[in-house]
């Protein structure tokens, strides 16, 4: 079965991720032409740099569509409930249907979501269960992809020898120290927020709690021993094996049972 998308319909949240959009492809056009591909032209720079920062950024805007486009986790409209887990679920008072304990109900999308850690405009979708283990490897990638492109500009201000062979006719190098300033600036900002952010969403999953169950002071209501971090880490991102943590381009599949024990990798 494909992949299924699903899209908000929200002007904020689609102004919000054209923001976003906007960020990452000016970062990812304007910082080759005007450092990566200049310097490696000259011998200035290896050619890895430039396949490495073009795979952080392709990783970055593969999370960003995915995460922006999956199902976070939205309940059907007559879910089966087995009868052993009758007493794990609740009647939500705001569409009067069945769900999970731990679930929430997002005013903005207008329908529940299984484990809901919150509503982010700046992908336009909810970050559930299903889609939480995207969020993350976005807010990873954009902090890698911010890093990189901060080291890029500082280089090319300080480290780097002048290029012999540019056009100064170009809209690029007339304007060469303005388009630089403006992606440090974005650098900065994108990696401070989004740096936070990931901090933010690692404590959460090492504790167990979403960030609705925080602001509501849920966690007396849970009542459950704290897990290991490394199956809360496998439990969001649907895998033990620790190196497709860092992959968006599968699919999540829900850990249940045996496949969480230790001895099954």
């Amino acid at each position: 079965m494909g992949l299924r998308l699903h899209f908000v319909v929200d002007p904020m949240g689609w102004f919000c991720i054209s923001m976003v959009l906007f960020v990452w492809l000016y970062n990812s056009f304007f910082i080759p032409q005007l450092v990566l591909l200049p310097h490696f032209q000259e011998g200035h720079i290896p050619g890895a740099v430039v396949v490495l920062y073009y795979l952080a950024s392709l990783l970055c805007v593969t999370a960003l569509f995915r995460a922006s486009t999956a199902d976070p986790g939205r309940l059907p409209q007559n879910p089966h409930i087995p009868h052993s887990e009758r007493e794990q679920w609740e009647l939500c008072n705001k569409c009067n249907l069945m769900r999970p304990k731990r679930s929430h109900h997002c005013s903005r999308c207008g329908h529940c979501v299984r484990k809901m850690d919150h509503h982010c405009p700046w992908i336009n979708n909810c970050v559930g269960e299903d889609n939480h283990w995207l969020f993350l490897q976005l807010c990873f990638y954009t902090q890698v992809l911010s890093l990189f492109t901060l080291a890029m500009d500082f280089c090319q201000y300080y480290y780097f020898p002048s290029l012999t062979q540019t056009d100064t006719e170009q809209f690029v190098w007339r304007h060469e120290l303005a388009l630089l300033r403006v992606s440090t600036f974005m650098g900065l900002f994108m990696f401070g927020g989004m740096g936070s952010l990931f901090y933010t969403q690692i404590a959460g999953i090492l504790t167990d709690t979403t960030t609705i169950e925080k602001m509501s002071h849920f966690l007396e209501e849970i009542n459950q021993p704290r897990k290991p971090w490394h199956q809360t880490f496998a439990e969001v991102f649907g895998t033990r094996w620790k190196i497709l943590w860092f992959l968006p381009f599968r699919r999540r599949q829900a850990l249940h049972g045996s496949q969480l024990l230790p001895g099954r990798v």
